[in-house]
């Protein structure tokens, strides 16, 4: 069959492997001109003159990333050396925080929160006692329920040196406001589910390249198309096929944004006996609402931290939950990344509380180099929240982050999402 793909993200990109891998004939369309979508590189240069390449956000990945990792390796990344592998370690410029020793699982868990000094054992205990709870139970809960709701029980220390960065780096939507079923499902996969599942995967190189790049060079060798700096401007049902633009394809899968897969739906909209459906698939996509990721690369000749990451302690006046030693993972000596999740606020405001936020907790004068405000990074998961169905019509479907599934708004969430739109391809 002749496939469509609109979007070449990190969803875009795996639907369209995974076509190619079934035998279909793909052409992926992007908008842009560069691949990757909201997880891509940047061109940039430090104050010393060095070009560097950042990324739109700073990502992690995770052990639990299974199919992120094993699609990469399909199409020639080589993981081990574009990903550098850490044990699930969120400590803070004071040693404060929770490091995880590498054990089997649950080994790990249980031997890293009893050994945190840093907490009260009563808080540990209890952090303890609910994750057993939360095991015996599945990790389900009711749909209605807030992180915040979920882990009213526990400690402050637990709360604001775990809870919440997990929930903020994860979900990109603040505790008190995230899905706790999301949550458990990413506690999980990370915590209690593959050896190696909590891992931290920081990448060496820009987002671009790690997977989006290869894939392009893995989809042209065979045989499939990438147009990049081509927007799909109209949809349009044809018997059993569809249009896009111009051209007419067997099936057609939106890797595009929800509010561009909303736009394109709702214009297919027509008197044809699915058209209420498209409606309905178009409205639920408008209705979702975003959060923004915030990222701060700044810069001194010696900068550098302890570990190639740190959490920080947050609050409104210092907006980063995390830093990133460049130099430490790229090269890019003396250059540091401050992610500000589910930020809000204009780009000056939190590019300067950032840098008082490195004087007052690194010790660090810091130059800003670039700010980059995604503002709609990630759909905002809040609970029993209604997101928008694989399948729009006959041979349309959908696929990304957003689309209805288990996961929040992250790498692993898109690449699963593409690869089983391109799996139902021939239902």
């Amino acid at each position: 069959m002749r496939v469509a793909v609109v979007g070449a993200g990190w969803a875009g990109m795996a639907a369209a492997v995974a076509a190619t891998q079934a035998g279909h004939q793909v052409t992926v369309f992007e908008a842009a001109r560069t691949l990757g979508g909201r997880a891509r590189g940047l061109e940039g240069h430090l104050p010393d003159g060095r070009a560097v390449t950042l990324d739109n956000g700073q990502h992690i990945l995770i052990g639990a990333y299974t199919e992120t990792l094993r699609l990469m390796q399909e199409v020639g990344v080589d993981t081990e050396t574009a990903l550098q592998r850490l044990p699930l370690t969120l400590k803070f410029p004071d040693g404060a925080g929770l490091q995880l020793p590498r054990l089997p699982v649950p080994l790990d868990v249980l031997a890293g929160i009893l050994r945190n000094g840093s907490w009260p054992l009563p808080e540990r205990l209890g952090l303890l006692q609910a994750a057993l709870g939360w095991k015996l139970r599945g990790f389900e809960c009711e749909a209605q329920l807030s992180v915040a709701d979920l882990c009213r029980t526990l400690g402050p220390h637990v709360m604001q040196e775990l809870i919440e960065p997990l929930c903020v780096s994860a979900l990109n939507t603040p505790a008190h406001q995230a899905s706790a079923q999301v949550f458990l499902r990413v506690l999980r996969d990370a915590l209690f589910g593959v050896r190696g599942g909590s891992q931290l995967l920081l990448p060496r190189i820009d987002l671009t390249g790690l997977f989006p790049q290869a894939a392009a060079h893995w989809l042209a060798r065979h045989g499939a198309a990438i147009q990049t700096g081509t927007r799909i401007n109209t949809l349009q049902a044809k018997a059993a096929q569809w249009q896009l633009n111009e051209e007419i394809f067997d099936r057609a899968l939106l890797a595009c944004s929800s509010t561009e897969a909303a736009r394109l739906v709702a214009g297919a909209a027509g008197p044809q006996a699915e058209s209420a459906a498209l409606k309905a698939w178009a409205a639920t996509a408008a209705a979702l609402h975003f959060e923004a990721i915030t990222t701060v690369y700044a810069w001194a000749p010696t900068a550098r931290l302890p570990a190639p990451m740190l959490a920080l302690r947050h609050d409104t006046g210092q907006p980063a939950q995390f830093v990133f030693d460049r130099g430490q993972l790229d090269g890019s000596t003396g250059l540091l990344a401050f992610v500000v999740s589910a930020s809000q606020g204009e780009r000056e405001t939190i590019q300067a509380q950032v840098l008082q936020q490195a004087r007052s907790q690194l010790g660090l004068d810091l130059q800003a180099v670039q700010t980059v405000v995604e503002k709609r990074a990630t759909f905002a998961c809040t609970p029993a929240l209604q997101r928008p169905a694989q399948t729009i019509a006959p041979g349309l479907l959908a696929c990304s982050d957003y689309v209805a599934g288990p996961y929040p708004a992250t790498l692993e969430g898109a690449v699963r999402s593409g690869l089983a739109a391109a799996q139902a391809l021939g239902r």
